[in-house]
C-alpha cells in the first residue's frame, strides 16, 4: 500500500494553493474552496495510485465538507506516520473568488 508523509502532503497542498487562480478559473463549477479541495483530493488519489475501492465516492452533490472528509478518509489509510491535516484543509477552505 502506498503511503504519504506530512511533508509530501504539505508540498502537494502548497502546489494546489500556489496554482489556485488557474485551478479555479479552469474549474468554474462549485465554490473556490470546493474546487481546491477537489483538486487536492484528486492529487492524492493520483499520487497514491488508489484503486477504485480505495477512492472515496459520493452520493449527491459534494461540497467543501464532503471533500475534506474524503481527504481525511484517504489519509487515515495512507498517512505514514499519521498526521493532522486540519490546518491545511482549513487554509484551502478559506478561499473565495
Amino acid at each position: 500500500m502506498a503511503t504519504i508523509n506530512e511533508g509530501e502532503f504539505l508540498r502537494i497542498a502548497q502546489g494546489v494553493e500556489e496554482d489556485r487562480k488557474v485551478i479555479i478559473r479552469h474549474n468554474p463549477i462549485g465554490t473556490p474552496a470546493e474546487t481546491l479541495l477537489w483538486m487536492l483530493m484528486s492529487c492524492l488519489v493520483s499520487y497514491l495510485s488508489l484503486s477504485d475501492n480505495e477512492t472515496p465516492c459520493f452520493t449527491g452533490r459534494p461540497d467543501a465538507d464532503t471533500y475534506k472528509e474524503a481527504i481525511r478518509f484517504i489519509l487515515r489509510n495512507h498517512a505514514e506516520p499519521k498526521f493532522d491535516p486540519e490546518a491545511t484543509l482549513d487554509r484551502l477552505s478559506k478561499y473565495d473568488r
